[in-house]
């Protein structure tokens, strides 16, 4: 900075000349790429042009998070503080014409509304939602899901994010009524340390768009609607369930408008190739924690390897790497000889553990290699297979009479 850049304009005391310098100091910022499961979701559920809802203690960086997701995308921001608002500001105000018996009475738009509409995009932040009156949440129903003002249409340009604080430290709070809270998708924003500490020395993540990749599209949309249908098939209970409590119906519930919101974040999420921290963000937040975890673990299922599969080819049985879903694969091979049992299956099985134990964690073949050997027939001879799982399956469990053993004694 120039000497020239503290001089003060006519009329200005020089002194606020240098502060205002200072401020611009302080405020210069830069962001940089950075892992941020939590702007990740966020910028994820902006893509997909889902509403989506911040929930946040005060000073929690809601507000500048949104901010700095406009700059990045480039999207001009709105902020609407809903809190200081009237119902008719978001439902329209009437307006009488010239002949209100033919004509009828309009409803006319808020300016904001009307600058959104002429800028043909832009981001709009609902502050403050969970200060705002139920009459107002009742007039932002159909600004949130239509995308309609008045009888003004926003164009299809501008995505809708609101925060809010948890009731208890909101001014004045209210519960967010079952309908408007059925509407977004609920993300819990919290701090993280390293990202606080780097941003106050002048660098912030960047919100960036997911991205998507283009041959992925057709088996994204395939995969999230079988994993959805599918998962509803065998739990209909979850199609809609409001929750008990004021609190929870404030929140993530199941309901057809949340599933299908669920569905595309597991399609956009497919799509682009996002962590499973980040899937289970978005889903969680669409319907809810536990039917949002049940449906992670149907959707794990459905990338087991096919049993029968693993049974015609041992020696080359690709098995997944992560343990819980490896120990679930030889479980169903397993479930499937048992469905079956013949011996040429039974003596593939053990071929199949025999190759779990070359390539993986031997301590996840104890409960498959003791249910498989329950099946065995008094005709079947035992597979020479068996002699190499004997010693890792009998350590295991002698390891586990000793721990018995510690348990009883210090009782």
């Amino acid at each position: 900075m120039t000497s020239a850049t503290l001089l003060p304009l006519p009329g200005t005391d020089p002194q606020l000349a240098v502060a205002d310098a200072l401020l611009g100091l302080l405020r210069n910022t830069r962001t940089e790429p950075r892992p941020d499961e939590q702007l990740e979701a966020l910028t994820l559920a902006v893509a997909a042009d889902l509403p989506v809802l911040l929930w946040g203690e005060p000073g929690i960086g809601k507000t500048a998070a949104l901010t700095q997701l406009a700059a990045s995308l480039d999207l001009p921001l709105t902020t609407v503080i809903a809190s200081v608002h009237e119902p008719s500001d978001f439902s329209g105000l009437p307006i009488v014409g010239d002949d209100p018996a033919v004509q009828g009475v309009p409803m006319a738009p808020p300016q904001w509304a009307v600058e959104l509409v002429r800028a043909g995009r832009g981001l709009l932040f609902l502050d403050e939602l969970s200060t705002a009156t139920p009459a107002v949440q009742a007039a932002l129903l159909r600004v949130v899901l239509e995308r309609r003002v008045g009888a003004l249409q926003l164009p299809p340009g501008v995505r809708i994010v609101a925060a809010a604080n948890p009731r208890a430290s909101a001014a004045d709070g209210w519960e967010l009524s079952p309908p408007l809270a059925n509407r977004f998708v609920h993300l819990h924003w919290v701090h993280d340390q390293d990202v606080v500490v780097r941003g106050l020395g002048g660098v912030w993540p960047r919100a960036e768009l997911p991205c998507l990749d283009p041959e992925l599209l057709p088996e994204a949309v395939a995969l999230a609607r079988r994993a959805v249908c599918g998962f509803l098939a065998a739990r209909p209970t979850l199609i809609h369930r409001l929750p008990d409590s004021e609190v929870r119906r404030g929140g993530a519930w199941p309901s057809p408008r949340s599933w299908e919101a669920a569905l595309t974040l597991l399609a956009f999420g497919t799509a682009a190739s996002v962590s499973r921290e980040v899937l289970a963000l978005l889903v969680r937040g669409a319907v809810g924690d536990g039917p949002g975890l049940e449906l992670l673990a149907h959707l794990d299922r459905l990338d087991l390897p096919d049993p029968e599969s693993l049974l015609a080819d041992p020696p080359t049985a690709e098995l997944p790497e992560r343990g819980d879903l490896r120990q679930a694969a030889l479980e169903a091979v397993v479930a499937a000889v048992g469905a079956r049992p013949e011996r040429d299956r039974w003596d593939a099985a053990w071929a199949v553990l025999v190759r779990a134990l070359e390539t993986g964690a031997p301590d996840l073949l104890v409960a498959p290699a003791t249910a498989l050997a329950g099946l065995r027939r008094d005709d079947w001879e035992v597979p020479g297979a068996v002699s190499r799982l004997a010693g890792v399956v009998g350590l295991f469990q002698r390891a586990d009479r000793s721990v018995q053993r510690a348990q009883v004694v210090g009782r």
